[in-house]
């Protein structure tokens, strides 16, 4: 559904939700149930976020499809058949369509549709949302179902501007996708969209060259299709599974928190414990082998020479293999990717590893690209280079309250939240899955409905008790972010260089973002804040 807003002046409705993937469609299928009368608005010319914008080859879920999927209908869970364990785009895409024409959600939807700021007016405790068409919508509360990884990291390499090939970003593929066949192609990044998309690359392309500054751990997927027994199994105790996820740290089900330590066992039995994960597949998996693989690094570095020594068996070349070798960071403290013949791929003839990190890229000419010591002509280049993760697209858009700081110089020292659901001193303004949440450290729909079911019963208690405004106060904002700081200093994960701390991002500052204690007890404490009347924020009547 495309649409123009510009001639329609200011438009009054009761929430605005700004972004129409996984988290959008639901607030606005939960907050017209309460009888709100909705927006949705969406920068991309279909629905989807994550899911309709990153097309590239080979982008799938690392979150098994029976779980990365809707739990607040029995009818969507029942109707909805998944091809594979872990869907790739194409099909999520599919999924998120099918649930919006399921649910009738198109008709609240403007996509094409980019959201340029938001104003809170203290007088009349209304939004102000305004759009790069000109338009504007006006409510007294407003959603940010902006996403965390939706805004791409473009790198300024000098030159890019003069290439003569095409050049393509992970996060904005074109959707009519791209053939490679007979190409000489560079790839930027050996995170996870990297490593999903350079094995399918290196079977079409002539001769692909890898540019990697920083080895990553990867395990593999083991991804098979679904067959109907398997799925019939499934559904038949979906309500089952998913009480069960609700009660995981990741919000995912069969996955039993183990119970000893990795230093518990000898070398021996450790061994057939992580090849046994290994070959099962899944990330949660093989980081549940033991119960401080990422709160001990004598433990954790036994997890990690185990892969290590998976890639120096599985890479034909020791050299190639010895640049493979993660070494900087304990494995799991950056995204754990899941792979389909990822290392497999450097025994190729026409695969080249470009260690980026010894001899750096210096810039893009019109042939291809130069590093210090060497010169690659290239006919693309694709950048997996990542996102500017959490925050980016909070901060693109100016939030303000009127006369008062933006939301970008409220952050200029990282993110402050309460429970990464609001940010003191803006009132009225909730975000989905924000930082100080535990969001990318869980299933993204478990904690998307988690935050959508409690911000939907907070609207319509400020309804049905006659309260107008409700803001973080900066008291509980101060303990949250404390609170987070130490439950992450408690943990391998600060080690890392990574986007989870704006590692990524030059300037940024290095703040660990997400909540990792847990979905479990987050939702605890949520539930318990607006038990005890909403413990940590401000309610006026006006």
């Amino acid at each position: 559904m495309t649409a123009q807003v510009a001639d329609i002046g200011v438009k009054s409705v009761d929430a605005v939700v700004v972004g129409a993937g996984f988290a959008g469609l639901y607030a606005l299928h939960k907050l017209r149930n309460l009888g709100l009368r909705v927006q949705v608005l969406e920068a991309g010319k279909g629905i989807g976020g994550t899911w309709f914008w990153n097309r590239y080859p080979g982008a799938r879920c690392d979150v098994e499809s029976l779980e990365y999927s809707y739990s607040f209908s029995e009818d969507l869970q029942q109707e909805w058949n998944w091809p594979e364990r872990f869907a790739a785009q194409a099909d999520i895409l599919r999924y998120i369509n099918h649930v919006a024409d399921r649910l009738d959600l198109r008709r609240d939807i403007l996509t094409e549709t980019r959201v340029v700021s938001a104003v809170f007016d203290p007088a009349t405790d209304l939004w102000t949302v305004r759009t790069a068409n000109e338009g504007a919508f006006r409510a007294p509360f407003c959603l940010m179902a902006t996403g965390n990884l939706s805004l791409p990291r473009v790198p300024n390499f000098p030159g890019l501007e003069r290439f003569q090939g095409n050049w393509y970003h992970t996060g904005q593929w074109p959707e009519e996708g791209v053939d490679f066949t007979g190409r000489r192609v560079g790839v930027i990044g050996t995170g996870s969209s990297g490593i999903q998309m350079i094995p399918v690359i290196a079977e079409q392309a002539k001769h692909l060259f890898i540019f990697q500054r920083t080895a990553n751990f990867s395990v593999p997927a083991v991804n098979r299709p679904l067959t109907p027994e398997v799925e019939r199994g499934h559904k038949d105790k979906y309500a089952y599974w998913r009480d069960e996820a609700r009660r995981t740290p990741f919000g995912i089900a069969g996955h039993p928190p183990p119970t000893r330590s990795a230093l518990d066992d000898t070398p021996e039995e450790r061994e057939k414990i992580y090849e046994t994960k290994w070959g099962t597949g899944g990330n949660i998996s093989f980081l549940y082998a033991y119960k401080d693989l990422l709160t001990d690094k004598a433990s954790n570095e036994t997890a990690s020479e185990f892969v290590r020594n998976k890639i120096r068996s599985i890479v034909h070349d020791p050299k190639v293999a010895e640049l493979l070798l993660p070494n900087d960071h304990p494995i799991g403290t950056k995204r754990l990717p899941l792979d389909i013949g990822y290392f497999e791929t450097f025994n190729r003839d026409n695969v080249t590893l470009v260690d980026v990190r010894s001899d750096p890229i210096v810039e893009i000419t019109e042939k291809g690209l130069r590093t210090g010591t060497r010169e690659f002509e290239l006919d693309d280049i694709a950048f997996a280079t990542g996102f500017d993760a959490m925050t980016g697209a909070l901060l693109d858009i100016d939030i303000h309250v009127e006369e008062g700081p933006t939301l970008a110089e409220k952050w200029a020292h990282g993110p402050r939240t309460y429970l990464g659901l609001m940010t003191a001193g803006f009132p009225n303004l909730f975000m989905i899955t924000g930082p100080g949440s535990p969001s990318v450290k869980t299933n993204m729909i478990a904690s998307i409905e988690q935050h959508v079911d409690w911000i939907s019963d907070c609207i319509d208690h400020l309804r049905q008790e006659g309260f107008k405004r409700i803001e973080a106060d900066p008291g509980a904002e101060d303990a949250w972010v404390e609170h987070v700081n130490q439950v992450a200093d408690a943990t391998l994960y600060p080690l890392a260089n990574s986007w989870y701390v704006g590692a990524n991002i030059p300037g940024k500052p290095r703040v660990f973002m997400p909540y990792i204690a847990g979905l479990d007890k987050y939702r605890v404490i949520c539930d318990e804040v607006a038990a005890n009347h909403y413990r940590g924020f401000r309610l006026a009547a006006s």
